[in-house]
């Protein structure tokens, strides 16, 4: 059959066109293909004119050629590479950061242990110092990790059983409170310290063991402890006296006792 020469023209081009779009194959793969194409080609005028139109709609549909396609993959490639650049430090970074914390975390576990080991040990001196007897310690619960773990006190007076502080009563908790916040103050003294009301939950028996504690704190560190109370007790324990009297009406007056030196005025 006669196939007019300018379909037949257009038939090869359109067949043998060699462009190459973003997802088509390579060259080789494309010439197979269109190979394998032209065996089903029509050899009648019809349905070469069919398969013409069909040819010519897939090329239509590929859209208009775009000129700047080359510059902005170029672009699109320096912006690629600007974003690994930017990917590989802050991945580094974040390393770093990781290997900083983990560090942190080392040399934090292994004060708080040093520093907890003190602060036991300072606490249950005092503890024993207080209650002229007994045992008490700090135990870290709920987890192995000491910067996530729990802290449990155990203490138990003279005569009774090892168990919680929460099973203790009012008196025996708070003297087992000044002991503790004592057992850290030991640990880092302090230039100066002040006492406001810590005798006020007490009792007798029990300011006389507060009184006796802080005696023992004036003799392990050389801290001035500045006692705010209005029991009597803790008064006469004390070495100097500060008191604020109304000799007249409105008018203040602050008035300052050295006991020891009052006592050996006395003595004579």
């Amino acid at each position: 059959m006669n196939i007019p020469l300018p379909l037949l023209i257009a038939l090869q081009f359109l067949t043998r066109l060699p462009i190459r779009l973003p997802g088509m194959p390579e060259p080789e793969q494309l010439g197979r293909k269109l190979a394998d194409e032209a065996v089903a080609i029509p050899t009648d005028a019809g349905g070469m004119e069919a398969h013409l139109y069909n040819l010519e709609r897939q090329r239509d549909s590929i859209g208009a050629v775009n000129l700047r396609a080359e510059e902005e993959a170029t672009e699109h490639a320096a912006r690629l590479e600007t974003m690994f650049s930017e990917r590989s430090d802050l991945t580094g970074a974040i390393a770093r950061l990781r290997q900083g914390i983990d560090e942190l975390n080392g040399e934090g576990r292994e004060r708080l242990l040093a520093a907890f080991d003190v602060i036991n040990e300072h606490f249950k001196a005092l503890f024993q110092a207080l209650f002229q007897g007994g045992q008490a310690e700090l135990r870290l619960v709920e987890s192995d990790d000491p910067l996530e773990a729990g802290l449990e006190i155990y203490a138990c007076p003279p005569g009774k059983r090892l168990s919680t502080m929460s099973l203790m009563s009012g008196g025996e908790q708070a003297l087992t409170a000044c002991a503790l916040i004592f057992g850290v103050f030991l640990a880092q003294p302090a230039p100066i310290c002040v006492l406001d009301e810590v005798d006020a939950p007490l009792d007798d028996a029990n300011v006389d063991r507060y009184c006796n504690l802080m005696d023992e704190m004036r003799r392990r560190t050389e801290t001035r402890f500045i006692t705010i109370t209005h029991n009597p007790v803790t008064m006469a324990r004390m070495d100097r006296l500060f008191g604020v009297t109304m000799a007249e009406r409105g008018v203040s007056q602050l008035v300052s006792v050295d006991l020891r030196q009052a006592e050996a005025m006395a003595a004579q």
